[in-house]
């Protein structure tokens, strides 16, 4: 019998009604091979009575604060910006320290990153928020290393995401990191969505409109997709974009949040985790196939991304034939 990761999802009042949704929704959609569920999901509030969702209708919760002792991961959804001062002390705070002092994954979507910085559970720590709140999050919380160009950040035991659908990016990547991409691709194909969004939240930001002829890079980005086991440097995608370097890194930061650097290096250690799990070639193969040239170099990349040697990711996600 397969056993469930137990996910706990703590309501506050104002919980952006979508963001409610999703961690049921993705983790609900994660199998195994044989179809059966890798999760349980159940939503909690501080009281264990209803309250009253930004969508303007109420939220009958089954449990109370009792339920964070129960769970493996807790994860607090958005909040209206009206509720964004309100928590700052009280049970559901203390239940938060309390989870988070027990070895619980704390994990927060779009606004909920305040509850997690009010309870104390971000101090020093890199976080995500929404774009739009940044500002507002960094005057409230300057002990906090705030990234508002990231979709989601994943600093071990504490995670935190930006806006809304990034909290589909978030519940995603922890399905990736528990049980592989195999099983984080199938819970994408069940939600109809994609299993990985390239870049951060930058390219969400409010900015002016580019100048009219400013050219996309993403056939760019499709070539370079289609070659990651070359050599590829800045001034090949400069050239093949037909932009000049400075044109063509500020336009590919624009469209994706990235630096080319940073966003190639991200694919490939998609692709090195792909072969990873789904093939028989040899580390060093794959370090070949996936433009990281020798073994040693695949390792550090892999190791830097998901914190673990090739060989022991192999063991662990491999697919069996």
């Amino acid at each position: 019998m397969t056993v469930r990761h137990r996910v706990a999802v703590l309501a506050l009042d104002g919980v952006m009604a979508l963001d409610l949704g999703i961690p049921s929704q993705v983790f609900g959609c994660a199998t195994d091979s044989a179809g059966h569920r890798l999760y349980e999901t159940r939503i909690c509030t501080p009281d264990g009575g209803p309250i009253r969702c930004s969508a303007g209708f109420a939220v009958q919760p089954d449990h109370g604060l009792d339920l964070l002792g129960w769970a493996d991961t807790v994860i607090v959804p958005g909040i209206h910006r009206e509720h964004l001062g309100t928590f700052a002390a009280g049970p559901a705070m203390a239940a938060l320290r309390a989870a988070h002092t027990a070895g619980k994954r704390i994990m927060s979507i779009c606004t909920g990153a305040f509850a997690l910085a009010a309870a104390g559970l971000l101090d020093g720590r890199p976080a995500a928020t929404h774009w739009a709140y940044a500002d507002d999050f960094r005057a409230r919380y300057p002990q906090i290393k705030l990234d508002a160009e990231v979709l989601f950040i994943d600093d071990g035991d504490v995670l935190t995401s930006a806006g809304v659908a990034a909290g589909l990016d978030l519940c995603l990547h922890v399905v990736r990191r528990d049980h592989g991409s195999e099983v984080a691709n199938r819970a994408a194909r069940r939600c109809v969505v994609a299993p990985w969004r390239d870049g951060g939240q930058a390219q969400f930001i409010e900015r002016p409109l580019p100048a009219v002829g400013d050219a996309s890079t993403a056939a760019t980005r499709d070539w370079a997709l289609a070659r990651l086991g070359e050599p590829l440097d800045l001034d090949q995608l400069a050239r093949h974009a037909r932009m000049s370097v400075r044109t063509f890194t500020r336009r590919f930061r624009e469209e994706t949040g990235l630096s080319p650097g940073r966003w190639l290096t991200r694919q490939r250690v998609e692709h090195a985790r792909h072969l990873l799990e789904s093939t028989d070639l040899s580390i060093d193969q794959i370090a070949g196939r996936a433009g990281f040239g020798t073994a040693v170099s695949l390792r550090q990349h892999l190791r830097a991304a998901v914190g673990t040697a090739p060989l022991s990711y192999r063991r662990t996600f491999r697919t069996p034939a």
